[in-house]
């Protein structure tokens, strides 16, 4: 069974041993050092630090503003997914959602957007974006079988070279719909 709840800084071994799986699984075209490198860069302790990078571009005086979630999916006791996600004002962002390849299938990906879209409805959220890799056709799936459509392919720079990242948007209707 799968239990879907907010991360501790104790859950920081497991987040980082299932997105490196995740991203060796998904992310052929990069080498296999940089991966290892981004997620120690972007997972490193404390958990907090998940945001790094992403605050680029916001101005200052708006970062108040955003609010942050990392959800886990455990299961016996071991971490097998997490997304990660913000919320501010009215627009909620999932920055990323990797589900271990040995528990792929199993239903841990939609569970955890489930419960994501769940904790953005009660924060007022009405706008509900997705980021990743353009390349990583198991995600557009994925995004695209919930809904979103793909609005904008930006550049995500990734060991030093750039890198396509799509973004994809859905309307959240009210939740009495």
């Amino acid at each position: 069974m799968t239990t879907i709840r907010r991360a501790f800084d104790a859950d920081a071994d497991g987040i980082r041993r299932v997105a490196r799986a995740a991203w060796h699984d998904a992310y052929d075209s990069l080498e296999s050092e940089v991966i290892d490198e981004t997620i120690a860069d972007w997972y490193a302790d404390p958990l907090g630090s998940a945001l790094h990078g992403w605050a680029g571009g916001v101005p200052a005086n708006d970062l108040d503003d955003i609010e942050a979630v990392l959800l886990v999916a455990e299961q016996d006791g071991d971490i097998v997914g997490f997304t990660q996600g913000i919320t501010m004002h009215t627009m909620g962002t999932m920055l990323r959602l990797y589900v271990h390849p040995d528990h792929h299938g199993e239903g841990v990906g939609t569970a955890l957007y489930d419960r994501l879209e769940s904790t953005f409805r009660d924060h007022g959220v009405e706008q509900f974006r997705a980021l990743d890799l353009a390349s990583n056709d198991r995600s557009r799936e994925f995004f695209e079988n919930l809904g979103f459509e793909r609005v904008e392919t930006r550049t995500l720079t990734i060991g030093g070279d750039p890198y396509d990242e799509a973004v994809y948007a859905r309307e959240l209707p009210p939740a009495d719909e």
